[in-house]
């Protein structure tokens, strides 16, 4: 059994800190993996700025395990065992996930809870742009990402034994104050504009409230591409998943058209028809068509939102970077977008404040 490098496409040797047990992670797979023989191979992932995702390889399957990271973490976040559940509840939906094995909530296994699940054997693109796709395939690709995300807000999250998974009302309220904490957790330098959103949005939530399952950072690079399809086959990285608004989620998801690529792997300034990419307008008609919605309002005030909530979230990257358990290279690199995001959330605001 080794802890080595494998040529598996983004993957690479674990890092020190990130280190695992490997007899002890094969002995519970033993008892807790259906089907399981090893011999066992472990390689990191490169992705992964908040929880170290492993491949588990062996001579006739592939697993994914994923972890808390060790070291001081916020409160409620890397919740492995939430991903867990929600993957778990939308196994025999229209929802793509990988099948489940096991959560382990014991630390004295590898020192962290982590869970296993199947490898999906696709590709993950983080360009929204998708340079190397034809015209063709990048419309193929936005119209199965529209449709997956449609179909994560139709399931019945009751049916599905999620109905503990979230508090069912007040969303948006409780995402706003979380993230205010979480934010000012992690904080690092004054973000006078992340000050300025605080204050306001809380006091404009819209009117009217919806309850679904929600993913919560769904975007191009958490999904996992068909080689040849190039349709969406999983979701990435539930972390953040709970019940929650809808359209919070769907616009949190749509920011891709109002951010520059350079900002947050952003379309802003791109020539979208030529690159057969939807327009943020055919986009966001297409999702409501597949929910039923004639239109969706109050769209600025939920892309302010959410460029405030991106913000607190890159802002805790940002805080791992200074506490030293930040698990990606780019963490830094990250985290220093906290401000320039945080001032387009105010801008958006701002927009609001003059019509």
């Amino acid at each position: 059994m080794t802890t080595s490098s494998s040529d598996f496409s983004g993957t690479m040797d674990v890092q020190e800190k990130h280190q695992i047990d490997a007899d002890a992670l094969q002995a519970y797979m033993i008892e807790n993996v259906d089907g399981f023989e090893g011999p066992l191979e472990i390689s990191q992932f490169k992705g992964g700025q908040s929880n170290p995702s492993y491949m588990l390889s062996t001579p006739n399957k592939k697993y994914v395990l994923r972890r808390k990271p060790p070291g001081k973490l916020l409160p409620s976040a890397h919740a492995v065992d939430r991903e867990f559940k929600v993957i778990s509840g939308l196994a025999n939906t229209d929802v793509p996930v990988p099948k489940t094995y096991c959560l382990c909530e014991d630390p004295a296994v590898l020192g962290t809870m982590f869970y296993i699940m199947d490898f999906v054997d696709g590709v993950v693109e983080w360009d929204p742009a998708i340079p190397h796709f034809t015209k063709e395939q990048r419309a193929i690709t936005f119209d199965s990402m529209n449709a997956v995300m449609a179909a994560l807000h139709s399931v019945d999250y009751k049916a599905v034994g999620l109905e503990d998974f979230g508090k069912p009302t007040d969303y948006l309220a409780r995402q706003i104050n979380r993230w205010s904490k979480q934010y000012k957790a992690s904080e690092t330098e004054v973000i006078p504009e992340m000050d300025k959103l605080m204050a306001w949005l809380p006091d404009n939530i819209p009117a009217g409230d919806e309850t679904s399952i929600v993913h919560g950072d769904y975007r191009l690079d958490n999904t996992m591409l068909d080689k040849e399809s190039k349709k969406v086959i999983a979701i990435l990285d539930w972390e953040l998943s709970t019940l929650g608004h809808p359209i919070a989620d769907f616009s949190y998801h749509c920011m891709t058209w109002r951010l520059e690529p350079e900002l947050f792997r952003g379309l802003k300034g791109l020539d979208l028809p030529s690159l057969g990419i939807p327009t943020e307008e055919e986009y966001v008609a297409a999702y409501c068509k597949r929910t039923g919605r004639d239109t969706i309002d109050n769209w600025d005030f939920y892309m302010a939102y959410n460029m405030f909530r991106l913000a607190a979230i890159l802002q805790g990257i940002m805080g791992r970077v200074v506490d030293g358990t930040a698990s990606s290279p780019h963490a830094k690199e990250m985290g220093a977008r906290a401000k320039p995001l945080a001032v387009k959330g105010w801008e958006q605001v701002e927009k609001i404040l003059k019509k």
